[in-house]
C-alpha cells in the first residue's frame, strides 16, 4: 500500500490545504464535490503537490509538518523532484 500526502490549492483565492491520503485523486475529487466541510467554500481545487512515504506514520508525520509550511515555504516545494502530482495529472480539479 502506498501513502501520500498532498496539497491542493483553491483557484478561488490560492490558497492551500495540506492532507494525507492513499488516493490523492479521489481525495481532490472529494474536495471539490463539496465532501469536505473545511475545503468546500473555496471550491474548486487543484492538485499541486504529491509525495509519496513509505508508511501511513511517515506520512502522517509528514503531513503535520506541512501544515506549518508558509505560503512561500510552500511554492518552493512544488519545483521539487520529490513532487510527483504529474503521475496523478496536475490538471485534476
Amino acid at each position: 500500500m502506498k501513502f501520500y500526502v498532498y496539497i491542493i490549492q483553491s483557484k478561488v483565492d490560492r490558497s492551500y490545504y495540506k492532507g494525507f491520503s492513499e488516493d490523492p485523486a479521489t481525495r481532490l475529487s472529494q474536495h471539490n464535490n463539496g465532501s469536505s466541510t473545511y475545503t468546500m467554500a473555496k471550491i474548486p481545487w487543484q492538485l499541486v503537490y504529491v509525495e509519496e512515504l513509505r508508511s501511513k506514520r511517515e506520512a502522517l508525520i509528514r503531513e503535520k509538518a506541512l501544515k506549518k509550511y508558509s505560503h512561500s515555504q510552500i511554492e518552493k516545494l512544488l519545483g521539487l523532484s520529490k513532487n510527483i502530482v504529474n503521475n496523478f495529472g496536475s490538471s485534476i480539479g
